[in-house]
């Protein structure tokens, strides 16, 4: 657990294991996903636009050597990071022949100021081949797989076009976890229709599969998007602030203190947000969830039952 944070963060662990400012650049290798090829669906998850989830601010065009060079320009001017992670960021990272994801792995490590790698996929995306070259990676550099969840509970993925359960996920970690690998769960808190206790539940959850980390997310309505559409004739809302920073705060006393928290809260880039526009001020809404586990003199786990 961080001295400075009630919550065990990634950045903690980072400095732990390397000494030095850590930062991660996304990258994008050029893949695409089951469920925007039409393997399984061509419109792909709703809140997802057409350069995937969450990976704006990418360099498109360039080689991933090209894309790491002008993300260390970045991280070193604003952060003052002397080494880096590669973040295979857009869509879905192993969707990929396993010589295809060497080659990309091999480009980024490469690289000498690189000293680690993630992947973000779907829970879909990680055959047997994929999760036995993962684990090579594993055993060269520090590498972690991200795998999205989203939540526990079916509804919500059925109404999201998630085109995979929550047994898919499950079944994804446990052979995960078997081949060695760290695994991060990635969360969205605020899908329509869940209720508070619903949301909750997605944290125990977490807990039972022993994840090493999770990123949570709030929900955010994207420029175009099948959520937007949905957004504009008044079918979905997104949460308030304040609601938001208190879920977090809740979600955080119940996870197991040893889970790695990788992200709390972020931002889908000024151009193509739509709402809620308070998710822009990052840093405050971080500040909002320090002070509120302040205020309730709690720590993460400190609601997290073993059992």
């Amino acid at each position: 657990m961080s001295q400075l944070k009630r919550y065990n963060t990634f950045s903690a662990e980072l400095k732990r294991v390397f000494n030095c400012k850590v930062q991660r650049i996304s990258v994008d290798a050029g893949l695409t996903c089951p469920n925007l090829d039409g393997t399984l669906d061509a419109r792909g998850c709703i809140f997802c636009g057409g350069h995937g989830s969450g990976s704006h601010g990418i360099k498109r065009g360039l080689p991933i050597a090209g894309q790491l060079e002008d993300g260390k320009e970045v991280m070193r001017r604003k952060y003052h990071a002397s080494k880096y992670i590669a973040y295979f960021q857009a869509f879905s990272g192993t969707y990929a022949a396993v010589e295809h994801l060497k080659r990309y792995f091999d480009e980024a490590l490469s690289d000498t100021d690189v000293v680690g790698i993630i992947t973000a996929t779907r829970p879909d995306c990680v055959p047997g081949e994929v999760l036995g070259c993962l684990a090579e990676l594993s055993e060269r550099t520090y590498f972690w797989l991200e795998l999205g969840m989203q939540s526990m509970h079916d509804k919500s993925l059925t109404l999201i076009n998630r085109q995979h359960d929550h047994a898919s996920f499950v079944d994804a970690v446990e052979r995960a976890k078997a081949s060695g690998l760290r695994i991060c769960a990635h969360v969205i808190l605020g899908l329509p229709g869940e209720t508070r206790t619903e949301m909750l539940a997605t944290a125990v959850e977490l807990n039972r599969l022993k994840v090493n980390g999770v990123k949570i997310h709030l929900l955010h309505v994207m420029r175009g998007t099948e959520l937007e559409q949905m957004y504009g004739r008044g079918e979905v809302g997104v949460m308030e602030r304040d609601c938001y920073v208190g879920l977090v705060c809740d979600f955080l006393e119940l996870l197991d203190p040893r889970i790695l928290i990788h992200r709390l809260t972020g931002d889908g880039g000024h151009a193509n947000l739509m709402a809620p526009l308070w998710s822009l001020k990052k840093f405050e809404v971080l500040n909002l969830i320090d002070a509120e586990m302040e205020m309730r003199r709690t720590r993460q786990g400190s609601r997290f039952n073993p059992s």
